[in-house]
């Protein structure tokens, strides 16, 4: 299983971006994907999650400012982000099969990860 992540970059804070998570391999089951997020330093921030059935989830920290959404015939988790804060500046990680949804699946939150991507949000 591959996730590779795309779309990070730099933006001013009150700025977008979309994030893409391009997924080989891997065939999305009742677990579900998400994404995450890392600062150095920090544990790795649950920020969303999306199941097969559309439901989706969100910390407090981002509900109302990102959207996650799935292509499955593109096989393509997607974040969309706007009005970005510096404080969202981070590592961002696409994950499926997650343990918040499938409890006891794997040590840790997900099954798989993709290699993570940065955004950095300025002021």
């Amino acid at each position: 299983v591959q996730l590779v992540e795309s779309g990070g970059g730099s933006v001013q804070a009150g700025g977008s971006l979309k994030l893409s998570c391009v997924s080989s391999g891997y065939n999305l089951g009742s677990c579900g994907m998400g994404w995450y997020r890392q600062t150095p330093g920090k544990q790795r921030e649950f920020l969303s999650s999306i199941t097969r059935e559309g439901s989706t989830n969100y910390v407090n920290s981002v509900r109302g400012r990102f959207t996650i959404s799935l292509d499955n015939a593109r096989k393509t988790l997607y974040l969309e982000m706007n009005d970005l804060k510096t404080e969202d500046t981070a590592m961002y990680y696409c994950a499926a099969d997650l343990t918040r949804i499938c409890r006891g699946l794997v040590e840790g939150p997900a099954r798989y990860w993709g290699q993570g991507i940065q955004v950095t949000v300025s002021s």
